[in-house]
C-alpha cells in the first residue's frame, strides 16, 4: 500500500453484486467479493459482510445501521466501501451523507449484472471503489458513488439505467470526476450538507407525484397517513389546482417538500402568474428541486430522525434550491 494511501473497509450489504445462479440469489459475503479481483493484493481490506439481501428488501432501520457503521469507521480514518444492491443505492447515499461529516470518503458500489452472468459489471466497480476510498484526492468529498467508472456526489446520483452498466448519472450535477485504471480525475468537489444527528428512521415519508389531471385526492389521503410529504411537482414547479388547494391543507399540518419531476430539475420563483405556478408553491412548502424525490424523501426521514422543527428542516433543505 503506497505511503499516503488509507486502509479501506469493505462493508458487504447483499444486491446484485453479490448475487450468482441461473437465477440471481445471493451467494457471495465480503471476503468472497474480493478475493480474486487482481491490484487489491497490496491493499489493507478488512472486509464485513453486514448483510446479505436485496436492497428492494432493505428496511430503514437496517439502512440506518449500515450507514452507523459507514460513518463510525470513516470517522476512525478509514475509506469506506459499501457493497449495495441498485434498487435503492441512491437513497443510501443520501443517507450516508446526512450523517457523515468527516475527511475519509465513504464510497458506494455495486453492480447491474449478477456476478455469475455475463459482462458481469460488480468487479470493475469494485476494483474504483477501493481505488477511490484509498485515494488522498478524496479527501473531504463525502459520500461518493462509483460505477462505470464515474464518480459522482452521493446527494444528486440517480440510478438512470435499469440493467445496463452504465446504471448511475448525475443529471442535474454531471459526475465528479472518473477513475482510469485505478487512478483518479476529478474535476469538481460537491456540495456537503450539515450532517445531522439522526437518533431513528421510524417516520412515514410519502412521495406524491403530479400528473395530467390530478385532483388530490391521493394528497389528501396520504397527508392524513403521514409524517411528512414530499410532493413531485410538474415542469419547473406547477400543480393541477385540485392538488395546490390539498398541498396548502396539508402545508398547515406536516412538513411538506416540493421537487419537481424532470431528471434535469430546477424549480422558478416568478416566470408564471397563473394558479398552481411556482409563486404559490413556494409560498406553500419547502422547495428543493435540485434533489430527486426519493432523496428528498430521505433527506426529510433524517430530518424528522433528528428532531428539526419546521425551520431546521427548511434550513437543512436550503442547499438544494437556488438562492
Amino acid at each position: 500500500m503506497a505511503p499516503d494511501a488509507r486502509a479501506v473497509r469493505l462493508l458487504a450489504a447483499g444486491g446484485t453484486i453479490a448475487m450468482q445462479g441461473e437465477r440471481a440469489v445471493p451467494a457471495l459475503d465480503a471476503e468472497q467479493l474480493i478475493e480474486h479481483l487482481p491490484g487489491l493484493q497490496d491493499t489493507q481490506i478488512r472486509a464485513e459482510s453486514i448483510l446479505s439481501l436485496p436492497s428492494a428488501q432493505l428496511a430503514l432501520s437496517q439502512a440506518l445501521e449500515l450507514a452507523r457503521r459507514a460513518v463510525d469507521a470513516a470517522a476512525a480514518g478509514e475509506g469506506v466501501v459499501i457493497t449495495t444492491g441498485t434498487d435503492t443505492l441512491e437513497e443510501l447515499a443520501v443517507l450516508c451523507s446526512m450523517l457523515h461529516g468527516g475527511e475519509a470518503p465513504i464510497v458506494i458500489t455495486g453492480a447491474n449484472r449478477p456476478a455469475s452472468g455475463p459482462g458481469a459489471d460488480g468487479p470493475a466497480n469494485l476494483i474504483d471503489a477501493v481505488a477511490l476510498a484509498r485515494a488522498p484526492q478524496a479527501a473531504g468529498l463525502g459520500t461518493l458513488v462509483v460505477f462505470g467508472g464515474e464518480i459522482h456526489a452521493g446527494m444528486t446520483v440517480r440510478k438512470i439505467d435499469s440493467t445496463g452498466p452504465a446504471a448511475f448519472g448525475s443529471p442535474g450535477a454531471g459526475p465528479l470526476g472518473r477513475l482510469v485504471e485505478r487512478r483518479v480525475w476529478l474535476h469538481a468537489r460537491p456540495l456537503r450538507p450539515q450532517p445531522l444527528r439522526v437518533e431513528r428512521l421510524d417516520g412515514r415519508v410519502e412521495i406524491i407525484t403530479a400528473a395530467l389531471g390530478d385532483d388530490g385526492v391521493l394528497l389528501r389521503a396520504a397527508s392524513g397517513q403521514a409524517d411528512g410529504l414530499v410532493v413531485v411537482a410538474l415542469g419547473a414547479g406547477h400543480l393541477p389546482l385540485g392538488m395546490l388547494d390539498e398541498l396548502r391543507r396539508a402545508c398547515e399540518r406536516i412538513p411538506v417538500v416540493l421537487t419537481c419531476r424532470p431528471d434535469r430539475s430546477s424549480m422558478l420563483f416568478a416566470t408564471y402568474g397563473f394558479e398552481g405556478a411556482e409563486g404559490d408553491l413556494r409560498a406553500a412548502a419547502t422547495c428543493a428541486p435540485f434533489l430527486s424525490a426519493p432523496a428528498a424523501r430521505m433527506v426529510l426521514l433524517c430530518c424528522l430522525g433528528a428532531g428539526l422543527d419546521c425551520d431546521g428542516i427548511a434550513g437543512a433543505l436550503a442547499p438544494w434550491d437556488a438562492r
